[in-house]
């Protein structure tokens, strides 16, 4: 298989980079300033794309080479993979889920807790020397918290049995019921906020899902309640979120993701009871690795014609 075109479309781990390079013929495509060009030079060679969060295979990209026939995603969201230019091309599609799915649950409860505990603002607090100045305010508790899911997948329910192990409340919207879940079902995102104290973002990013944490929704959760996003950022309208903290109509936040990452609102930086984290929600070695295996793990399948781990398309 080492003659087979794979364009890697960013920067990953290295472990996955290196695994690519010794399986397949590998282009990185950061390294190629004029994108253009080289793919007009390569369009022949390249046979697959792995791509993830931040970068993907879009239309444009998939129109420019006609040999293409699988797009990889290193992570279990397909915001950046055009799915229906793959379909009518007949071009496969993969993920990694289920093993990034305790990581990134893992994940939600330590922004919890980070978030209502203010243990970031506790640590700047000792390293400053602020302690010898008297006691760190008073917080609130994550225990028997009612918590709000909205979207019951695989990471959704992961982190609702974490937090049921709190002895909270689980609550959940998802575009329906589920029928085999013992947890209160709400028909819009409004009730569900105006019924619990945490708010989880944990669905797909879709047109359908785009900023649908909106002012009716931070208004509905209120000045008590905290909004935790570990799903894509541009499920939350950002400005609306800003103004809601530091006018004080939403209790805090913690957020994985943003709208225009890397950016990030710079009014937030001064706010304790937001808590900030760079997309590091399934960033550990064990589970890049094993999202890193899975991705090859595809690809093989694919080039030697057996089934795929995790077909989407």
């Amino acid at each position: 298989m080492e003659a087979i075109g794979v364009l890697m479309v960013c920067p990953m781990t290295s472990y996955l980079e290196q695994e690519l390079d010794r399986r397949f013929k590998l282009f990185r495509f950061w390294n190629f300033p004029r994108k253009t060009e080289f793919l007009k030079e390569n369009s022949s060679s390249i046979r697959a794309i792995v791509g993830n969060a931040a970068a993907g295979a879009d239309a444009e990209l998939i129109e420019l080479l006609p040999k293409l026939e699988i797009v990889a995603s290193n992570s279990v969201g397909l915001d950046k993979v055009d799915l229906a230019k793959c379909k009518e091309k007949g071009i496969r599609v993969v993920n990694t889920p289920d093993v990034l799915t305790e990581e990134v649950a893992d994940t939600a409860i330590g922004l919890i807790l980070a978030t209502l505990r203010q243990i970031c603002a506790c640590d700047r607090y000792v390293r400053s020397g602020l302690w010898k100045t008297g006691n760190f305010k008073l917080t609130t508790k994550f225990s028997g918290k009612s918590v709000g899911i909205i979207g019951l997948g695989r990471i959704g329910f992961a982190i609702a049995k974490r937090a049921e192990a709190f002895g909270c409340p689980i609550s959940y919207y998802s575009r329906s019921q589920k029928p085999d879940s013992e947890y209160k079902y709400f028909p819009s995102i409004v009730e569900l906020a105006s019924n619990c104290n945490i708010l989880v973002v944990a669905c797909p990013l879709t047109d359908e899902t785009h900023h649908i944490i909106n002012r009716d929704v931070i208004d509905a959760l209120g000045p008590r309640g905290v909004l935790i996003n570990i799903a894509r950022g541009p499920h939350v309208d950002e400005p609306e979120l800003v103004s809601a903290l530091l006018e004080g109509r939403l209790g805090g936040a913690g957020l994985d993701v943003f709208e225009h990452e890397p950016q990030v609102p710079e009014q937030l930086f001064g706010l304790d009871n937001v808590v900030l984290t760079p997309h590091v929600g399934s960033g550990t070695v064990e589970t890049r690795k094993a999202m890193a295996d899975l991705v090859i793990g595809n690809l093989e399948a694919h080039f030697l014609n057996k089934p795929l781990l995790t077909p989407v398309v």
